[in-house]
């Protein structure tokens, strides 16, 4: 295999630690239905576009909304929420290394251009990527699974898709990637079971695990 010249992220759970966020939202909006959104739920969930997501929470839970009305009740919820997300654990400092050794950076987001906008707006070190692609841009035709955010993120930073290397911590973005022709590093969450994530090339704890010499830089 060809030495990898390219690093793709992933945002939500990858850069910033959203998740927590997403949870907080979401119940806040199914509490009034006396449900509890669980661990269960969510892992179907994550890595899915906004529509899919919805559509899987209102049909687990059962609840009276439909997934258009939840999204609309979640939205204002989340934008307050962004405005404080915290990066991940060794985040900044790999993408630092990264830079260090001149190598192209892109972020492929299920996220809205906007919600990307609101989540990074206090992290200027988002200034190293070199190509930023979110779930809403019209070249992205299907979402994850789909290695269609990938390839074009690939196209955006004038990459080999055989010669990037993808950081995901989802079960779908790791087969988006791989389906894109990619290289992957897992990040399961620790409620994942991450013999789930075999067929990752990498299954990483956290991204201050990773060793820049054991992925190939």
């Amino acid at each position: 295999m060809l030495p990898p010249t390219h690093v793709i992220f992933d945002l939500d759970g990858v850069l910033l630690d959203t998740e927590p966020l997403y949870t907080r939202a979401t119940q806040a909006v199914v509490d009034e239905f006396g449900v509890i959104f669980d661990w269960k739920v969510k892992a179907g969930m994550i890595g899915r576009s906004d529509a899919e997501g919805a559509r899987h929470l209102v049909e687990s839970l059962g609840i009276a909304l439909s997934p258009d009305e939840y999204l609309r009740r979640r939205g204002p919820i989340l934008d307050r929420l962004f405005e404080s997300a915290p990066e991940m654990p060794g985040a900044r400092a790999l993408v630092a290394g990264l830079k260090g050794r001149r190598v192209p950076l892109g972020v492929a987001t299920s996220s809205a251009h906007h919600q990307f906008r609101a989540k990074t707006a206090h992290h200027d070190w988002f200034g190293a990527f070199d190509a930023i692609v979110c779930g809403d841009d019209p070249r992205v035709a299907a979402p994850k699974p789909a290695p269609d955010i990938f390839l074009v993120t690939a196209r955006e930073l004038r990459a080999e898709p055989a010669r990037c290397v993808v950081f995901e911590d989802s079960l779908s973005g790791v087969a988006a990637a791989r389906a894109a022709g990619m290289r992957v590093a897992a990040l399961p969450d620790p409620a994942v079971d991450a013999g789930r994530f075999a067929h990752a090339d990498w299954v990483f704890g956290g991204l201050a695990d990773v060793s820049l010499e054991a992925l190939g830089f």
